[in-house]
């Protein structure tokens, strides 16, 4: 059986520095793909210390961030590349995946098959949201692509448009989607939440929308005064307005009022997550800027009825009415009135959420997509 590794800047698991969607989605995959059999190890660069350990049946290697005089962006993905190498042989492994951001493997002449996933480059965030990219970002990442010998997309969009972006022509682009364990997500009471509390998410950063958040629950709150807000998830700076708190930056944007029935709980224990998610009455993400969203097929493994962005990656989520509603972001007023229509409609949360369920277990379920990246990976290698 192959022996893959998986270079990412994180993963969630208690020695490493930092953990969301990117390491949520490769630690689903990696479990899965153990499971049936495959020898997997993760390579986790940017850490502060090296060290290798095993994690039940996988095996993790830190690798210590170095600090360079100059030329540090590429001396410091050359010396990834070369410990990639060693373990390359000493270890038999046959292939690495890695991700888009950043152009982590331009610079890396690596002695296997390199599939890069598109988790969401620089350059595809950049296009989404309409701002300008450095050049230097670009460069990297462009020969990250240029080197690698197939790539794997969360949905046709994101494989599609990074297509277009980079000008892939002559390999492989699989569409995959990222996938949950349903075992892990099994909500026995969908019909115990709270009433009128609505459930946001994910990093507090302009591209998930967040800024959006202000007006559509002002609107709410006109037809249901008693709706409440929380907010999950770490703080970020502004990119536009140079702010250093997106979150600070949000809390004047609420009519004071309003800002009563918000509450903004920072960034949680992963383990924690679900109870808030099966708490909610509605699930929000009003996002700009996505690959998939995790966290959006898990608020519909457990059962949520979501009201979620529509922009292209989207739709391949949801059916629009059926397992959750579809909207723009910028559409406040229609944002706000799918909301209203489920906090004032128990039956219809709970239909909404099972269908919402069902359609995880049909797309989603991580057992069927670890046999998809077998399959593909072979065909790779």
């Amino acid at each position: 059986m192959m022996h893959i590794a998986f270079l990412t800047s994180e993963y969630p698991h208690r020695h490493v520095k930092h953990a969301a969607g990117i390491g949520t989605s490769t630690k689903n995959l990696v479990s899965a793909l153990v499971e049936k059999g495959v020898t997997v190890s993760v390579f986790v660069y940017g850490q502060k210390e090296d060290a290798v350990f095993q994690d039940n049946t996988v095996k993790i290697y830190l690798i210590k961030s170095q600090k360079y005089k100059a030329f540090g962006w590429i001396l410091n993905r050359k010396y990834i590349g070369n410990i990639l190498n060693k373990y390359i042989f000493s270890e038999g492994i046959d292939l690495v995946e890695a991700p888009d951001w950043s152009g982590i493997t331009a610079f890396m002449n690596l002695k296997v098959p390199v599939v890069i996933r598109f988790h969401g480059s620089d350059t595809y965030f950049c296009h989404l949201e309409r701002r300008k990219q450095k050049i230097k970002n670009f460069w990297f990442e462009k020969l990250a692509v240029n080197k690698a010998k197939a790539f794997i997309a969360p949905t046709h969009f994101a494989g599609e448009f990074s297509k277009i972006l980079f000008g892939i022509k002559n390999k492989m682009i699989e569409m995959i989607h990222h996938g949950l364990d349903l075992d892990q997500f099994d909500n026995a009471k969908p019909s115990d939440y709270q009433k009128g509390l609505i459930l946001y998410i994910g990093t507090i950063i302009r591209k998930k929308g967040v800024l959006e958040l202000p007006s559509i629950f002002n609107n709410v709150r006109k037809e249901y005064p008693d709706a409440q807000l929380i907010l999950i998830g770490s703080d970020s700076d502004d990119i536009q307005t140079k702010s250093q708190s997106t979150w600070e930056l949000l809390q004047r944007q609420f009519q004071s009022d309003d800002l009563k029935n918000v509450s903004y709980l920072g960034k949680i224990p992963y383990q924690e997550v679900q109870q808030h998610i099966k708490n909610a009455n509605v699930c929000v993400f009003p996002t700009f800027a996505e690959t998939l969203g995790m966290v959006t097929i898990e608020a519909m493994a457990l059962q949520k009825p979501v009201v979620n962005s529509n922009i292209g990656w989207a739709q391949e989520l949801i059916v629009d009415g059926e397992s959750g509603y579809l909207v723009h972001p910028k559409d406040h007023k229609m944002f706000a009135d799918k909301i209203v229509n489920l906090l004032t409609d128990d039956d219809l949360c709970l239909t909404i959420g099972n269908k919402a369920r069902t359609r995880v277990e049909t797309i989603f379920d991580i057992k069927k997509i670890a046999t998809q990246n077998i399959d593909f990976y072979k065909s790779v290698i």
